[in-house]
């Protein structure tokens, strides 16, 4: 599989994580897991078929999603039929999002919908030119142009926000009342500034957060077991894995036996 990242320049690089391109791409399975991230992602498929999202790993009801797709911020795993065909994308970084669409991210978090619902005629536009552009590059210029333009003017993610989302990265971070306590935001304030341009309850971001966080250092190998819930702050190993299966859909061993490398989808053979 081809498998293209380019991270975007001023002022994208304040919202947008990366850009992607993916062709000649295999499945090991018919459906994929994608694991939370406690951000939104746009999916643009460059074949004829449409995007089978389905409600769980154990169904065969599946909602199909023609063109673009949009998945909002979720707290659990999106179970998606293996997308055949080369495929673009974004990848926002928390809290990123809320610029270029126009609707608060709570009101598509935990789904994935059409992108046409948000940006009307353009997304189809969009998706019509990324099909006929020839390279990976000239289709991440055209991601890149369209956000640019959406833009319109330079925006600067609020400083409460900037830090909030700063102090979940923390490893030590004890409590939700902290950050409360350092931005100046009352509990109710920081809900609704996390809703609208996160998606998630600062709680529930919190918890996603720190699962990519211990993810990493599953994948790396670096830390096992009692010490990675040691270090990222759960109250003990079967704690770890209790949330780690809850978010990621299976266990840290099945994980790195189904993950499929460069992405944060995990192959499901059910």
């Amino acid at each position: 599989m081809m498998h293209t990242i380019y991270r975007p320049h001023a002022p994208l690089d304040k919202f947008v994580d990366f850009f992607w391109v993916s062709a000649g791409y295999v499945a090991r399975a018919p459906r994929e897991r994608v694991l939370p991230s406690g951000s939104q992602s746009l999916i643009v498929p460059l074949g004829a078929l449409p995007l089978r999202v389905y409600s769980s790993d154990q169904t065969d009801e599946a909602a199909e999603i023609r063109g673009a797709i949009v998945t909002g911020a979720r707290s659990s795993p999106l179970t998606i039929a293996a997308v055949a065909g080369p495929t673009a994308g974004i990848h926002f970084k928390p809290g990123g999002a809320r610029v270029f669409f126009d609707v608060p991210c709570n009101e598509f978090a935990e789904q994935a919908i059409s992108l046409d619902a948000i940006w009307g005629a353009s997304a189809h536009s969009l998706r019509e030119r990324i099909m006929e552009a020839s390279s990976p590059r000239e289709r991440f210029l055209l991601l890149e142009e369209h956000l640019l333009h959406r833009l319109r003017r330079p925006v600067e993610p609020a400083p409460a926000l900037r830090a909030a989302l700063a102090a979940f990265e923390e490893p030590d971070l004890t409590s939700v009342a902290e950050v409360n306590r350092r931005t100046g935001l009352s509990p109710k304030r920081l809900l609704a500034l996390f809703r609208e341009e996160v998606g998630l309850s600062p709680k529930t971001y919190w918890r996603v957060r720190r699962f990519r966080a211990a993810l990493l250092d599953v994948e790396q190998g670096a830390l096992r077991g009692a010490a990675v819930a040691a270090e990222h702050g759960y109250f003990d190993q079967a704690h770890f894995l209790r949330e780690f299966r809850s978010l990621a859909g299976s266990s840290p061993r099945e994980y790195l036996a189904t993950r499929v490398e460069g992405t944060d989808h995990v192959a499901v053979s059910g």
